[in-house]
């Protein structure tokens, strides 16, 4: 499909409130999942005023065991404590291949997150991304069945191998089913992005578009909301990002720069190492005590960290002349 600029313009959707998701990182020390750490910076991200999501990429879902997955679950509902909803991924720990086993096995960890509070995304597995589209379909009307929200999830290779990219056919499926009240989008491309946007706005304009183009930091100008990675780096740039939107400030360039200059830093190839990245710059702002991703998780290089502290630097810039600004209207 050819797109111009105009199709979507900026300027028609400036002071639009922008959906904020953080896919919080799962931190580790010596090795183990790092609980207090979790909970502190689970904690971070709510008070900046983003929703979280656990047991997501960021959150290691495909290297966790299913109790630590469900220790991550309980710590959250217990954190979140009815305050909102969250989101959690959903990812059978079988490896089962054929549908109708599959659909048992999904149903039955979207069943778990509901019944802690949570909102399902729904993971890619192995047998999830060998589905045809009728089977896909089917696996998404039977989840529908079973609770009364979900967000399906269209995630690239370059994050996942079990990823797969939806046809129009199974988006405007998705769209009809009521529970589904909106899509992970993690393409990369922010081309595609906008095909998706266009047709929910065509059919569907109540569900929602969460943008996961961590290269993209522009995404929300264009009617994106978000569940990102990337936000977890630091929670409170993206909750002032998206307040400079919603009031047509124009401080919201220099906070949306900086996004993208996290972004393409901390996503770079190979883009799942992004969350040893996000580690590093936690512990450089004082967010966590350990650098450490997975013990099974791809690490950058050594170089990282001035990369990351430089970034760092340019925060504590922007936030304490933010800080002036206040001090001076007050």
């Amino acid at each position: 499909m050819s797109l111009s600029l105009g199709d979507y313009g900026v300027r028609r959707r400036v002071g639009r409130k922008i959906q904020g998701v953080s896919a919080v990182l799962l931190p580790f020390s010596a090795g183990r999942i790092d609980e207090a750490g979790f909970r502190r910076h689970l904690r971070r991200t709510l008070d900046a005023g983003l929703r979280a999501a656990v047991n997501m990429d960021t959150g290691y879902v495909d290297l966790l065991t299913p109790e630590e997955k469900r220790r991550v679950l309980a710590w959250t509902a217990e954190t979140v404590a009815g305050r909102d909803w969250f989101a959690a991924g959903a990812l059978p720990a079988s490896q089962e291949l054929s549908i109708t086993p599959l659909m048992r096995e999904y149903v039955k960890e979207c069943s778990v997150i509901a019944e802690a509070g949570g909102v399902p995304v729904i993971f890619p597995s192995p047998g999830y991304g060998g589905l045809d589209e009728n089977e896909l379909l089917i696996l998404f009307r039977q989840i529908a069945a079973s609770v009364d929200r979900f967000i399906a999830f269209e995630l690239g290779k370059m994050f996942n191998p079990n990823g797969r990219m939806f046809s129009e056919k199974v988006l405007a499926g998705l769209m009809e089913l009521p529970q589904c009240c909106g899509l992970k989008h993690s393409s990369l491309d922010r081309a595609a992005e906008i095909e998706r946007l266009r047709l929910r706005d065509r059919l569907r304009p109540n569900f929602i578009i969460y943008t996961g183009n961590d290269l993209a930091a522009d995404m929300v100008e264009y009617g994106s909301d978000y569940l990102l990675g990337l936000s977890t780096f630091s929670p409170e740039l993206f909750a002032a990002r998206d307040a400079a939107w919603a009031g047509n400030d124009l401080r919201y360039l220099e906070l949306r720069d900086l996004i993208q200059y996290l972004g393409w830093i901390g996503f770079r190839t190979p883009v799942p190492a992004y969350k040893h990245s996000a580690a590093i710059f936690l512990k450089l702002t004082g967010g966590l005590e350990s650098d450490e991703p997975h013990p099974r998780a791809p690490r950058r290089e050594a170089w990282d960290s001035p990369l990351l502290a430089d970034a760092a630097k340019r925060l504590e810039g922007i936030l304490l002349a933010a800080d002036r600004r206040l001090c001076k209207e007050d």
